[in-house]
């Protein structure tokens, strides 16, 4: 019996284990459950109340949501079983864990001829420094890899052009999601490979390729024993982006100076100015799925790829990087008549326009932008070939992961009982 079946067998175990007991739990304390759900539910909409408010009646809306699940939390604490709710917690997430690793995949990928004249570009203080931290010019070198350092001000663009110009034949980039996009875009461009080092905060464009996000120096591997994969780029209004770009809330408050060193702060103040009652809402519109017009107070979100949203495992990952469609997310839309409709709609398309009678705030790969309308977004199938090391997993967490909970657990019966 190979570890991945035993794998599944365990995360099957402890799921029927997690189930039992919450069943068993709920009978010995109903219907206490339904007092604290209902305390739960009267929090968060107190909480949402106050958020789209500023001052007093913000204040008073957090209030009352803390009052509420203080109370629902002494509820548990005086009468109810922490710890059996503590096991349930704990036996379900280590089910989870184990089904991630029983569907985790590591892709077959063709070798990629090794590069006469490497370059690397490194942001020394992205992610907090990890590019000086790891030593990432040092190991660069040592792989007969030049590195070039980003310095404040300096155009990042024009440098990886100039390195072209000098014989350049790979270029990669150490440092943010914002600056992956720049220096993979030259290289579509000039049909050159590209190699991408998480030494950003986030690296979720390395994670989505299969780059290891904690080996950052074995990342450099991909110049010397590369093997290649090749996907999709992204575009609106001729900018090239690898992640996404939000538009909405998110990206109002991206503008703000403060967001860096206040994330929270910032997106609490921006939600009562865009959503609150006298705030000046949002002016996007576009083309929904069923070609009706639809308009958003929310957030829209355009993937290169479309992601996995509110599933238990994989969720906010592209299981594809190749899918050759944008992925297009809108959050509380509605329709001509100004009803709502669905609070959550995804879809793919090979393009997606967005309009407004004013400037649109955008983040693009987590980047402050302003754009002028109509948004075009537009995707480019098999744009960029990217040399990946080949101990990484040169496929995204969830690439072969099922699509929902029924799914999965039909999928992971089938490892246990039947090996495949």
């Amino acid at each position: 019996m190979n570890n991945r079946r035993l794998i599944a067998i365990g995360s099957l175990l402890l799921l029927a284990a997690a189930i039992v007991l919450a069943v068993v739990t709920a009978a010995q304390h109903f219907p206490r459950g339904l007092i604290v759900f209902a305390l739960l539910a009267l929090a968060a909409g107190a909480a949402v109340w106050g958020l789209l408010r500023g001052g007093a009646a913000r204040a008073l809306g957090v209030t009352v949501a803390a009052l509420l699940l203080v109370g629902a939390l002494l509820l548990l604490i005086l009468e109810h079983d922490v710890l059996a709710d503590i096991a349930i917690l704990v036996l379900f997430g280590l089910s989870l864990a184990a089904a991630g690793r029983v569907f985790a995949v590591r892709a077959e990928l063709p070798r990629a001829p090794r590069p006469q004249h490497a370059v690397l570009f490194y942001n020394p203080k992205s992610g907090g420094g990890k590019a000086e931290k790891f030593k990432v010019a040092d190991e660069a070198k040592a792989r007969g890899v030049e590195p070039i350092q980003l310095h404040l001000g300096e155009d990042l663009e024009q440098l990886v052009r100039d390195a072209i110009k000098r014989g350049a034949d790979t270029v990669g980039m150490a440092g943010g999601d914002g600056s992956q996009a720049i220096v993979a875009s030259v290289a579509a461009e000039q049909g050159l490979p590209y190699v991408c080092v998480p030494a950003g905060t986030r690296n979720h464009f390395a994670l989505d390729l299969g780059v290891d996000r904690d080996d950052v120096v074995g990342a450099l591997d991909a110049y010397v024993d590369g093997r290649e994969r090749v996907v999709d780029l992204a575009e609106v209004n001729g900018r090239v982006f690898v992640n996404n770009v939000s538009l909405g809330v998110y990206a109002e408050a991206v503008q703000s100076d403060a967001y860096r060193d206040a994330k929270l702060r910032t997106l609490a103040d921006t939600v009562p100015a865009v959503l609150g009652p006298r705030g000046e809402g949002l002016d996007l519109h576009w083309t929904g799925p069923d070609g009706g017009e639809q308009t958003t107070n929310a957030v829209v979100l355009v993937s290169n790829d479309p992601y996995r949203l509110g599933r238990a495992i994989g969720s906010g990952t592209r299981p594809r990087l190749d899918a050759g469609v944008l992925g297009i997310a809108v959050v509380g839309s509605s329709d001509e008549s100004g009803a709502s409709t669905k609070r959550v709609e995804q879809w793919s398309a090979p393009a997606f326009e967005v309009k407004s009678e004013r400037p649109i705030a955008a983040g693009i790969d987590g980047e402050a932008a302003t754009l002028d309308p109509p948004l075009r977004f537009t995707t480019r199938p098999a744009a960029l070939h990217v040399h990946i090391a080949p101990q990484h997993p040169g496929a995204s967490p969830s690439a072969s992961m099922p699509e929902d909970l029924w799914s999965g657990f039909q999928a992971l019966a089938r490892v246990a009982f039947r090996g495949s």
